[in-house]
């Protein structure tokens, strides 16, 4: 009976060891169970891709100018960071083309918003534009690098060749990456807002959507707060996209009109919302068959 128990015990032991030595020698086979493999990291869902619209006749860029009227009672308050290639002397001699106050002013209120930089603002401000793209209330979308005219005659802009122009966007999306902007947009806004069939042509193999708006706010070097406020609310609709700076210098107005503008637009049942929200509503509508209002424009005048 003894050497029985004996043998029972050594028979245990022996099965112990095994699969200590077993498990030693496997080395960790999560997720792909091969011994001696080092284990695959967990799977990580990426981002979803940001909604863009199809190209328009012909391949041409789309063109984005509101979203959806029937979606719910949404608006986007877009700012342009402009600065121009070539005025980097003005902003060594002191003039501000940032505007901290009114990104602090959209952050204490909780307004998302999507802002369209130039190029050379985010090399001048590198530290504000990775604060912004990293801010989950913004996004950063594309307004060229040089801030230079993609048509002739552009409130006096000087003027982009048509076979620069997508290398102008192009170098736009590098000073983004090289600031640590992670995922800016395929949004690109023009300069001044103007553009033309030879334009959406050039920038159609960037596979961007064009983005222009249905509220002008009128705050570009205006003086009065209360006169801004009051087109932006007077003009809003549903689906709207509103244009504003965000540029001390060109818009000293625009951050104290926000504290009117936000307030009134709430009251009256608005949500706001970023572009890319928009642009998905108006995907969605036209999935149902009500994109009669889509706010796609393939005409090529601004």
């Amino acid at each position: 009976m003894i050497t029985l128990v004996r043998r029972r015990a050594a028979l245990c032991a022996l099965g112990a060891l095994t699969t200590v030595l077993a498990g030693c020698s496997s080395g960790d086979t999560t997720g792909n169970g091969h011994p001696g493999r080092p284990a695959r990291p967990a799977a990580t869902a990426s981002p979803p891709a940001p909604p863009t619209l199809a190209p328009g006749p012909s391949g041409l860029t789309p063109v984005f100018s509101n979203g959806s009227r029937t979606q719910g009672r949404t608006v986007a308050l877009t700012f342009d960071a402009d600065m121009t290639v070539n005025q980097g002397t003005r902003a060594a001699a002191g003039e501000r083309f940032d505007h901290p106050e009114l990104v602090a002013t959209l952050r204490r209120l909780k307004v998302p918003a999507t802002f369209f930089m130039t190029g050379r603002w985010a090399e001048e401000y590198p530290a504000q534009a990775k604060a912004i793209g990293k801010d989950p209330l913004f996004e950063v979308a594309n307004h060229s690098y040089s801030h230079h005219a993609f048509t002739s005659d552009c409130y006096g802009l000087p003027t982009v060749p048509p076979e620069r122009m997508r290398a102008d966007m192009e170098r736009a999306y590098d000073a983004f990456r090289k600031a640590g902007v992670e995922r800016p947009l395929p949004y690109f806004r023009f300069p001044g807002g103007c553009y033309d069939q030879r334009a959406l042509r050039a920038l159609a193999p960037g596979g961007v959507t064009a983005v222009q708006w249905d509220v002008v706010s009128g705050d570009a070097f205006a003086t009065d707060a209360d006169a801004v406020a009051r087109q932006v609310v007077d003009g809003v609709r549903p689906g709207s996209v509103v244009v504003m700076h965000c540029t001390r210098s060109a818009a000293p107005t625009t951050e104290r009109a926000l504290r009117t503008i936000i307030p009134k637009l709430r009251e009256r049942g608005f949500r706001f919302v970023r572009v890319s929200e928009q642009i998905r509503s108006t995907r969605v509508a036209g999935a149902r068959g009500q994109g009669a209002s889509d706010g796609r424009d393939f005409t090529g005048t601004p």
